[in-house]
């Protein structure tokens, strides 16, 4: 983290995020906050969000045109379900050779790269299958 101090509702915050395995919102994590600690404002979320990004703590990511916040950092993609909008990490065995295969083919030098799944959860695919019974 950079030379700021860890406040107490930098810790709220962060340990809200990592909490959960979803990938919140600012405004589902203030609401999920509240819960607990009140006098956590949504400023000082919002704010400190902020902060945790810039400090390489949590990732942001724009999925479905909302903001959500990560508690994964490093390499790793995401499915999102069409039915509840569910989102879920992925990780992949195959990034190097993905990497490796682009570079041959197109010659790109590949410094970071972001891979959404889209489709029905298991979830979501099960309750479908259960309705149609």
């Amino acid at each position: 983290m950079s030379t700021k101090r860890n406040t107490l509702q930098r810790q709220i915050i962060l340990d809200t995020i990592r909490s959960h395995d979803a990938h919140l919102s600012a405004e589902e994590l203030y609401l999920e906050i509240q819960k607990e600690h009140p006098i956590v404002g949504k400023s000082t979320v919002y704010r400190n969000l902020r902060q945790l990004v810039e400090d390489g703590v949590v990732m942001q990511k724009v999925m479905k045109g909302v903001v959500r916040y990560d508690k994964e950092t490093g390499v790793h993609h995401h499915f999102l379900c069409d039915v509840c909008g569910k989102i879920i990490d992925v990780a992949l065995d195959c990034e190097e050779d993905l990497c490796n295969m682009i570079k041959s083919k197109y010659g790109f030098e590949v410094k970071r790269h972001e891979t959404e799944f889209f489709g029905t959860c298991s979830d979501c695919a099960t309750a479908h299958k259960n309705k149609k019974n």
